[in-house]
């Protein structure tokens, strides 16, 4: 076992996550997509976002290390709608802990959308299996930029 996953616990996310949630989910994407338009909300209303919309229809799961969400991952059906982590802790196996129990709860597969232009995003996945599903121009989604469908299949799903 490797230092972050003696000290860092995956648990199911709750309500009283939903703050640290919204910051780390508005400062993972200024940081890491930086060719997104800056955000227009504020924390406040990314919290409510969190708490209304993701926390009520996804099942959402945080990393916690040293007492503090450093990163969750929302899961939605076999559809993974989020996972991101703070910048910090970023390549520390964090997002491979999140990722791992998302697909323990995805028995039959996972899919996800991802930017294109998400090189280490694609990556991250491509190395945990994932392979590109389908592209899009950007017509699917909010930021019309062009993105990818990535699945991941179990190999028992195959039999």
């Amino acid at each position: 076992m490797t230092g972050t996953e003696a000290t860092t616990k995956i648990r199911p996310a709750n309500t009283a996550d939903a703050a640290a949630i919204a910051h780390i989910h508005m400062t993972s994407r200024a940081v890491t997509m930086p060719y997104l338009r800056p955000q227009r909300r504020d924390h406040a209303q990314v919290t409510r976002w969190i708490e209304e919309v993701v926390l009520a229809s996804c099942r959402t799961w945080v990393a916690v290390r040293d007492g503090e969400v450093v990163g969750y991952a929302a899961l939605e059906g076999d559809m993974l709608e989020h996972l991101y982590l703070r910048p910090d802790i970023r390549r520390q196996g964090v997002g491979t802990l999140l990722l791992d129990e998302v697909r323990r709860h995805s028995p039959d597969g996972l899919s996800l959308y991802v930017f294109q232009s998400n090189v280490e995003a694609r990556a991250f996945y491509e190395r945990h299996g994932f392979t590109v599903f389908d592209t899009d121009d950007g017509q699917r989604n909010m930021e019309k930029l062009p993105d990818m469908t990535l699945r991941w299949t179990p190999y028992d799903a195959h039999r």
